[in-house]
């Protein structure tokens, strides 16, 4: 009689298999994360995110958890299969472009980093290196990024307005050149009548959206569907309640904005200090 297959009812997708692996191996060991961190010298809320799929860490981390534990080599093949393994993000961001496609207007608010219809290709290139794309795959997901841009132009343009935490605009390109193309596409984009820009000043303090970027997308049904993300992945939210919890903090966060000419005024003069600032 042939041997049983073992089945381990594990998940068969990369990433959340790395997240698995890791809370395991650690609970397993009935460690604490704040003791993982103080053995191994990392802030222990990045291996929390490890082990939430929030993020895949690096190959260093990664590396010093294999001799922790005892495993060398398997946690390293495993973020290997994560990195190079884009599928899920892919099918969701399919979902966030056909839901995109069919909107009417777009409310955005952005915690960290520029919404992707106000990038510059520098800024979008950069951002997705950062990801671990390159070659070919990198130059394909840019150019559709730069793409989808087109719905704020033209007869049918899109009414777009984005709440931008002040945290995007201090927050540069490497290339000094390039940040400052991008702040100048910012004041160029918002001199646009379909397009609204706001800044969240850190004099604002705390609000509910701090680290939550989100886009409301209002269909042409009249329905409105929320669409949350972090760095890596997205979630679309359908239910009444949760899409109007997130709406009204998106207005508290809307209420602590600079109006839109005080925006502007501040992206300048943050191009201002961008240009001020002596190159290396």
């Amino acid at each position: 009689m042939p041997p049983r297959r073992v089945i381990t009812g594990r998940s068969q997708e990369p990433r959340k298999r790395f997240a698995e692996e890791l809370r395991l191996l650690r609970t397993e060991r009935g460690e604490s994360l704040r003791r993982l961190g103080d053995v191994l010298g990392w802030d222990w809320s990045l291996f929390g995110k490890m082990e939430n799929g929030e993020t895949l860490g690096g190959p260093e981390v990664v590396q010093a958890l294999d001799t922790y534990y005892g495993t060398p080599g398997l946690l390293l093949a495993l973020w290997e299969l994560a990195v190079g393994d884009q599928t899920q993000f892919r099918e969701k961001y399919r979902q966030y472009m056909a839901l995109e496609a069919k909107a009417v207007s777009l409310w955005h608010y952005a915690a960290s980093v520029l919404p992707g219809l106000l990038q510059t290709e520098a800024y979008a290139r950069t951002l997705m290196e950062t990801g671990l794309l390159e070659g070919e795959e990198l130059d394909r997901q840019v150019k559709a990024r730069i793409g989808r841009q087109e719905l704020l132009s033209g007869p049918n343009a899109l009414g777009f307005r984005t709440i931008l935490s002040e945290t995007t605009l201090r927050t540069p390109l490497p290339d000094p050149a390039q940040w400052q193309e991008q702040l100048e596409h910012l004041l160029a984009v918002g001199d646009r009548r379909n397009v609204t820009i706001q800044v969240v000043p850190h004099s604002a303090g705390l609000y509910a959206l701090n680290g939550t970027h989100v886009t409301f997308l209002r269909l042409a049904d009249g329905r409105v569907v929320a669409w949350v993300e972090t760095s890596y992945s997205g979630n679309r939210i359908d239910g009444t309640t949760d899409v109007d919890l997130l709406q009204l903090r998106y207005d508290r966060a809307r209420d602590l904005a600079l109006s839109p000419a005080d925006s502007r005024k501040f992206i300048m003069q943050t191009l201002e200090e961008a240009q001020c600032e002596p190159s290396i």
